[in-house]
């Protein structure tokens, strides 16, 4: 009779543990506010814990909010996106963190949702923007010469190449020839200005791999600015630039003859070279900073949306650059390719377009002028 009376105990106690093995039961991530360090929080999302939880309350009014007891918070979404674009690879957040167990597609979703937040207009431009007036390019010019001794710089233009997979041949809207550069891999073209503290106050990432730094630039809504300003007299604002660049009075470029040293144009090129040289910083910062931009990561997306993560980690290089967030130590990143190629026009061919063509092209003219004029006041020993 006892036997008997076990045997529903039994089986009752065989389907709870058949459907206690059916639920999922999801393991929690440590928090990691809490459990990282300030150094270790930083290595993983390149944010300080007090600019990140800034960012998630900036980025919270642009996002979807939690609907489901399984939907990812604000905060791990915005946690997945950095730690993505520091790594540039999924591996680290899917099931392998402590911090962040997280699948593939949620993974994907929080990328998109943060990228998207990153390049709402009220955000972007809030964080990356040219002087648009007197007060603003005063004070960029001021940081230039003091710490560079070159008078008149408002900063330094150049471009750099982020590695995107090749997109679909048939794809009528960007074709695939288009973006294969002159080192023959896939990219798009970035265009870059800096100021004197590695901020980058302008961009350009519309543009495929093929493009021309020259043609970026000739689109760019920075060149009507400054032509309009030099145009109304107000001419001691200029970029520096490489010989990818043609040479006018609001962007000046090196003299290409080799001048022995001490002579005003020597003086002049040394100075150009040690204060146009904060580009190359700035882009290595930014890609040493966040390493999906790097070469050999390549961005696994098509070109539309490899341009918005490109804005979303310049939003994020200012922010850092802006709260004196240090950049990470990496040993390994000594031989990586940072995407910038030499220029290579050449200072004769805008020399000789001066001469054959000076009629239709006064702007060339009047930058050699400028440049000739700006040497003879700044640079005699």
């Amino acid at each position: 009779m006892d036997e008997l009376m076990n045997i529903p105990l039994r089986e009752n106690l065989e389907v709870a543990e058949i459907n206690n093995e059916n639920c999922r039961v999801p393991r929690t991530p440590h928090n990691p506010f809490h459990g990282l360090s300030e150094a270790n929080f930083i290595k993983n999302f390149r944010l300080s814990k007090n600019l990140c939880m800034f960012l998630i309350e900036t980025l919270e009014p642009f996002m979807r909010p939690k609907r489901r007891a399984t939907d990812l918070d604000i905060q791990t979404r915005v946690l997945v996106a950095l730690n993505f674009y520091a790594c540039g690879s999924y591996q680290p957040i899917i099931g392998c963190s402590k911090y962040l167990d997280v699948s593939q597609p949620s993974v994907c979703r929080a990328i998109k949702e943060v990228t998207n937040a990153l390049n709402n207009p009220e955000i972007f431009n809030r964080w990356v923007h040219f002087p648009n007036n007197f007060e603003q390019l005063n004070n960029v010019r001021l940081n230039f010469s003091q710490k560079h001794g070159f008078p008149g710089v408002i900063g330094c233009i150049d471009c750099t190449h982020v590695a995107i997979v090749c997109p679909p041949g048939h794809d009528p809207e960007h074709p695939e020839h288009l973006y294969v550069n002159r080192k023959n891999y896939h990219s798009i073209n970035v265009q870059l200005i800096c100021d004197a503290n590695l901020e980058i106050i302008n961009l350009n990432a519309r543009f495929p791999g093929s493009t021309h730094d020259a043609y970026i630039w000739g689109r760019s809504n920075v060149q009507p600015f400054l032509r309009n300003l030099h145009a109304a007299g107000h001419r001691d604002y200029f970029l520096l630039g490489d010989s990818d660049y043609p040479l006018r009075t609001w962007l000046l470029i090196l003299l290409e003859e080799n001048y022995d040293p001490g002579t005003p144009e020597y003086n002049y090129n040394t100075a150009h070279k040690n204060t146009r040289c904060k580009i190359g910083c700035c882009n290595g910062v930014l890609k040493n900073r966040f390493r999906y931009l790097l070469k050999h990561r390549v961005l696994h997306v098509k070109p539309a949306k490899a341009c918005k993560i490109i804005n979303a980690c310049i939003v994020l290089h200012n922010m850092c650059i802006q709260y004196n967030i240090p950049v990470p130590d990496d040993n390994d990143m000594r031989d990586v390719d940072f995407g910038m190629m030499a220029g290579n026009a050449d200072e004769n061919d805008n020399e000789n377009e001066g001469n054959a063509y000076r009629r239709i092209n006064p702007e060339l003219a009047e930058g050699r002028r400028a440049r000739r004029h700006l040497i003879l006041n700044n640079f005699v020993n």
